[in-house]
């Protein structure tokens, strides 16, 4: 599938999505609160998305951004879709249920970057202890240890 027919498919259900191709793969921008809306329609329609294979997110000072890389299995096509959120309330609708991949990723994300996943079923911790104070991932986290400031 073409990325101008993945892209017709998106804004007939999402026409406030955006795109950027200028990378390897095509990239959909969506606003948070739209998010689910998509991810259901990249997995459960004809475009076939089933493998959720990155998940992570971006600490820009300003602003977190959360960045999906999905492809599908059948089609052999991949997108990117990127979603920012408010630094100060990073918040997003989980996709475990529409991908299990993102299960740990998302706890992974939101350990590391402090990104709280709406819906998630065990939202916990997973490598650093509960007493840990802040979002080591984050360009503002200052480690007396290491010294390292961005």
């Amino acid at each position: 599938m073409t990325n101008e027919a993945i892209k017709e498919h998106i804004t007939a259900s999402l026409p406030s999505a955006a795109y950027d191709e200028t990378g390897e793969w095509l990239t959909i921008l969506v606003e948070p609160g739209n998010w689910m809306q998509l991810a259901k329609s990249l997995r459960y329609s004809s475009l076939g998305f089933d493998y959720l294979f990155c998940l992570t997110c971006v600490d820009w000072k300003t602003h977190l951004t959360m960045v999906y890389h999905l492809s599908s299995t059948v089609h052999r096509h991949c997108v990117v879709v990127k979603a920012n959120l408010d630094r100060n309330d990073p918040v997003i609708e989980t996709v475990c249920d529409i991908w299990r991949t993102a299960e740990f990723h998302e706890r992974e994300t939101f350990e590391l970057f402090g990104v709280k996943f709406h819906n998630h079923p065990d939202l916990r911790r997973l490598i650093l202890t509960d007493d840990f104070d802040g979002y080591p991932l984050r360009k503002d986290f200052e480690d007396p240890i290491n010294m390292i400031k961005l």
